[in-house]
């Protein structure tokens, strides 16, 4: 192997990993348009669909518990078609290296897991316990 394809291989390695993080988050829409750019001369809308599927098995993943397994072998199998368009387009691997430290700067924001969460509370003695996912209002005594 040498040095240019091993270092496409790795960058396309590293992406695939974002790109299944990425697809497991809130943040996927921010970046959706910036990864489809990439297969814009490779039927774009193919692969906006099979982005959109594994995005929807990575969440029935998640409530069933397999998700670790699932994200493995979407890296693997996006990892693959990143090699391929690299392979036939080079000039991607600029674009795809830009994307991903736009995505790593961007990544506190954006960062935020979707899929199931479980929280539970104990409470005695006649007090009140408050859990949140995500945002909470709450509103005591009589509605005005």
């Amino acid at each position: 192997m040498d040095t240019a394809s091993g270092m496409a291989g790795g960058l396309a390695s590293a992406a695939a990993g974002r790109l299944i993080d990425l697809l497991a988050t809130d943040g996927w829409a921010a970046v959706k348009a910036s990864v489809l750019s990439l297969w814009r001369h490779a039927h774009p809308e193919r692969v906006e669909v099979e982005l959109a599927e594994a995005r929807d098995e990575l969440a029935r993943a998640a409530q069933g518990g397999e998700l670790a397994e699932l994200q493995g072998l979407l890296v693997t199998e996006w990892q693959a078609r990143l090699d391929r368009l690299i392979a036939g387009r080079p000039e991607v691997a600029d674009e795809l290296r830009a994307l991903l430290v736009d995505v790593g700067r961007d990544a506190g924001a954006a960062g935020q897991r979707t899929g199931a969460l479980t929280l539970e509370a104990r409470v005695s003695g006649g007090g009140d316990a408050y859990l949140a996912g995500r945002d909470m209002t709450i509103t005591k005594g009589e509605a005005r």
